[in-house]
């Protein structure tokens, strides 16, 4: 069941949301860094603070792979409930980017569900470099970095016409750039 689009309100007055702009590659990477910014936050209190009280209460130290999906999962639902409550996350609704279906409608669980599993795919890349470049920690870090702030944006230019990420195409999402807001008098 599809829902039906995203009021006007939220981006223009007379503007269909399937024709506002994608948000080019500078603006992708500014939200983006705000937005792992945001995450330190989120990941401090829902992951780092239980695992501190399993460690400090019971002794208890999380399996590196466990650990892994309990954050994975963390910010899944993160995104997930925003982008199918707003369609912005925290760092979109800074810089007036939006996520929505292609046909301009708010996302469901299932469509933001994918679209985050999609998103995720950076990390293949990130994994068969380490792997063979046998990184060690902060040289982990900054691969995870560099790949999901710079080079993953770059995979816009694969879509000229529709300047749409690799997670978008295969989600049947889209970005856009929502319309500065007037100033009341």
């Amino acid at each position: 069941m599809s829902q039906p689009p995203l009021d006007s309100a939220s981006s223009s007055v007379d503007t269909p949301l399937t024709a506002l702009p994608s948000p080019g590659f500078w603006k992708r990477v500014f939200c983006i860094l705000y937005e792992q910014l945001i995450l330190l936050g989120v990941i401090a209190l829902l992951f780092l603070l239980p695992n501190l009280v399993l460690g400090i209460l019971f002794g208890i130290s999380l399996p590196s792979w466990l650990t892994f999906f309990y954050l994975y999962a963390v910010l899944a639902l993160y995104f997930v409930w925003y982008w199918t409550h707003t369609g912005q996350t925290l760092a979109m609704q800074t810089w007036r980017v939006k996520l929505v279906n292609v046909s301009g409608a708010r996302l469901t669980r299932r469509q933001a569900l994918w679209r985050y599993v999609y998103g995720s795919l950076w990390l293949v890349p990130c994994i068969l470099i380490q792997a063979s470049a046998d990184l060690q920690k902060w040289g982990i870090i900054g691969l995870l970095f560099a790949v999901s702030l710079f080079l993953w944006p770059l995979s816009i230019y694969l879509d000229p016409r529709n300047r749409q990420t690799i997670p978008d195409r295969l989600g049947k999402t889209k970005l856009i750039t929502l319309p500065k807001m007037e100033k009341r008098k």
